[in-house]
């Protein structure tokens, strides 16, 4: 991998041993700052874990209730029925609301909130998916969030400073609420793109629950900790007295407190991979208190996939970090145009078929025709459409399905993680 280029933090923690560390690449490419153990990266969705955590804290402690009805903590959450255990186990139906952003009017430098997306959130009235199905949502962690701090008074940050961060020693951690936020040690997160390095960051990551800054020995104290509660637990996977572990969207993957487990024989150990504007990051906790954890700031080196091999060969005698790593450090397929509007101008007649709107999502979508097909306009910017049924085309990240397809007085959008949206004319 080039020297030159942003990296990856790898920590390594058999039991009986000392920690393996290993770094490459740069934490800045405008200083030619080098990534070392110290490095902090924002790790994304890792930090479900935590959150569950203090959350399963707060119902010991009798703040709340886990089968607490969401509406009574958070009022502005209007489909029913949901409970505190299904937001933690994904299994409430609400919509990830950070993925209806570019359909709600918002671009991707667009400052928003907590506020903003637990309001997007409120127009929803009914779970996208029935009881009892998984849908990952990020809104969920998002309003766990926000119910620990209506139930303690404190903001997560400092919650989580006093509860779980200054016990553990994990000084180098903190939830990263404001864009402006200064994190000592911080890493920059990149992508290349064909005309040199760009910046990912955007002016807001996910507020609260996505947001955690820290590195990989911070991780480490971390997942010591959770490995203690898992012994605890006599054998059942982590805090599993508390919440079940269900099916997830990754069979054989188990879900339960803000981990995903593997049960099989022989594999036993929970995880949690996370993504937040071209930073990466994967922990990995095996029944035998080993520990995997691989932190990236390249957006085409995801770190769970690096860290894949790693886990593999966890019961070597020997561990060769570099050699396990080499495959994974050679980054082929993420060379990206440079960010710029995605409605190209073009020499063919666009025909108006509508403009739709759906009331769980503020704004409009247009659709167009021409010659070469369907186009969604959102916000200005165009998406040109691929046919894959009679009535249905795909987008990038996302699925229409028209009515009918030469009237189209309506049509249901599909995103990965906001699914059954009906938009109509």
């Amino acid at each position: 991998m080039n020297t030159a280029a942003p990296g990856l933090s790898v920590l390594v923690h058999r039991p009986g041993e000392q920690p393996q560390r290993w770094t490459t690449g740069l934490a800045h490419l405008e200083t030619s700052t080098p990534i070392t153990p110290d490095t902090a990266f924002i790790t994304g969705s890792t930090a479900k874990q935590i959150t569950a955590d203090l959350v399963i804290e707060a119902a010991v402690a009798g703040a709340l209730r886990l089968d607490q009805p969401v509406a009574e903590l958070v009022p502005a959450v209007r489909v029913p029925d949901v409970t505190v255990t299904d937001l933690i186990t994904h299994q409430s139906g609400i919509r990830d609301t950070e993925s209806l952003l570019p359909f709600a009017g918002l671009r991707d430098l667009d400052h928003y909130t907590a506020d903003d997306l637990i309001a997007l959130a409120a127009r929803q009235q009914h779970r996208a998916v029935p009881p009892g199905q998984f849908l990952y949502s990020n809104t969920n962690y998002l309003l766990l969030a926000r119910i620990l701090q209506t139930t303690h008074g404190e903001a997560l940050d400092d919650l989580a400073r006093a509860r779980v961060f200054g016990p553990l020693g994990m000084d180098a951690t903190r939830f990263k609420n404001d864009p402006r936020d200064v994190i000592p040690n911080a890493a920059s997160a990149y992508r290349p793109t064909t005309s040199g390095w760009q910046h990912t960051a955007q002016p807001a990551p996910l507020p609260g629950a996505g947001s955690l800054s820290t590195t990989p020995d911070d991780l480490d104290r971390w997942l010591g900790h959770l490995h203690r509660l898992w012994n605890r637990d006599g054998g059942h996977l982590p805090l599993q007295h508390a919440i079940p572990y269900r099916p997830s969207d990754h069979a054989p993957y188990l879900y339960g407190a803000g981990l995903y487990a593997d049960p099989r024989p022989g594999r036993r150990s929970v995880f949690h991979p996370g993504h937040e504007h071209g930073f990466s990051a994967a922990a990995h906790l095996t029944v035998s208190g080993a520990r995997v954890i691989c932190l990236s700031n390249h957006a085409g080196l995801d770190a769970a996939r690096a860290a894949a091999p790693v886990v593999a060969a966890l019961s070597t005698a020997v561990l060769d970090l570099p050699t396990l790593l080499a495959q994974q450090l050679v980054v082929t397929s993420n060379i990206v145009e440079p960010c710029g509007p995605s409605a190209q101008a073009d020499q063919q007649a666009h025909v108006e078929v509508g403009t739709y709107t759906c009331p769980e999502v503020p704004g409009a979508l247009r659709l167009t025709r021409t010659t070469s097909g369907l186009h969604l306009w959102r916000l200005g910017t165009r998406d040109q459409l691929v046919q894959i049924g009679s009535r249905t085309h795909t987008g990038p990240g996302y699925r229409i399905t028209l009515d009918d397809d030469q009237r189209a007085d309506s049509f249901r959008l599909d995103v990965s993680r906001a699914p059954g949206l009906l938009y109509q004319r």
